[in-house]
């Protein structure tokens, strides 16, 4: 599969997107799939369309069916660096430039009469989410999302504490996931306290009526896993369909190790879930 580079109009600029065709389509199909709209990780400061989360991930959707459309989102700024990387055209700022240019990625897309889900992993995850709660009543024609796959994101500004959840973690993760390491993260990110407020930055702990459908894969030694099991309640308590899945063993990011049985097992989750909607 050769995907193609392209960009969409956004808030802030052309926004990149890499598009990857269904190598496989389902004949038996009377509509074609929606498009996935996939989100990277990277604690919302590092990583791009090259790394295993994104390219490994869509051409594997691609390979079960599924039409998937990457986005190169706007980076925040660093963790304790904020000087670094604040010139040039896709220079970093802080929310919501990231769920501002996804929003306009989705709604470009449903002008084009196309039909979407959108989802993410980790950081990919929390924006997605923060997308799908500001297109749920519909920005432009048809532009809420089908459905919504989260992949063992993390959706409040200060990370739920919960022990066991934290004893459960392994090796490095234990300090570089560590709840004062994403809770320095999260308000490098959002930029002020106001911005770590505002719901188009951490959708967790806002209303969420009217959301879409949602598959939830969580990592099980994952520190992040306490803000998915509480937005999972957050969006059944709005009456939202929720379908959510703890991996047992796996770790954080098991999306970057296309290897696995982990990587393997939640692409045939999400391709199946996603062609459903």
């Amino acid at each position: 599969m050769t995907p193609t580079d392209a960009s969409l109009p956004g808030p802030h600029g052309p926004v990149p997107v890499r598009r990857y065709r269904a190598t496989d389509p389902d004949p038996t199909r009377r509509t074609a799939p929606p498009t996935l709209v996939w989100l990277h990780g990277g604690g919302f400061f590092r990583e791009d369309l090259d790394q295993p989360e994104a390219d490994a991930v869509a051409r594997t959707l691609g390979d079960h069916g599924l039409p998937v459309v990457t986005v190169d989102y706007r980076l925040g700024p660093v963790p304790g660096l904020p000087r670094v990387g604040r010139t040039g055209p896709r220079r970093r700022l802080s929310a919501p430039a990231a769920h501002d240019e996804v929003v306009a990625v989705v709604t470009a897309l449903a002008e084009r009469g196309e039909r979407v889900v959108i989802g993410g992993a980790s950081a990919g995850a929390c924006i997605a989410a923060a997308v799908a709660a500001t297109l749920r009543h519909g920005t432009g024609p048809d532009a809420a999302p089908l459905g919504v796959v989260l992949a063992y994101g993390f959706f409040h500004a200060r990370l739920p504490r919960d022990r066991a959840v934290l004893r459960s973690v392994r090796g490095h993760r234990r300090l570089t996931h560590a709840p004062w390491a994403l809770d320095a993260a999260n308000r490098a990110y959002a930029g002020t306290a106001q911005g770590a407020a505002d719901p188009r930055a951490f959708p967790g702990g806002h209303p969420v009526d009217a959301f879409p459908p949602t598959l939830m894969l969580d990592a099980d030694h994952d520190a992040m896993r306490a803000s998915g099991a509480r937005f999972a309640d957050e969006l059944r308590g709005a009456s939202t369909p929720v379908e959510r899945h703890v991996l047992p063993g796996s770790r954080h990011a098991f999306l970057n190790r296309p290897a696995t049985s982990d990587f393997a097992d939640a692409v045939d989750r999400i391709a199946a879930w996603t062609a459903d909607r």
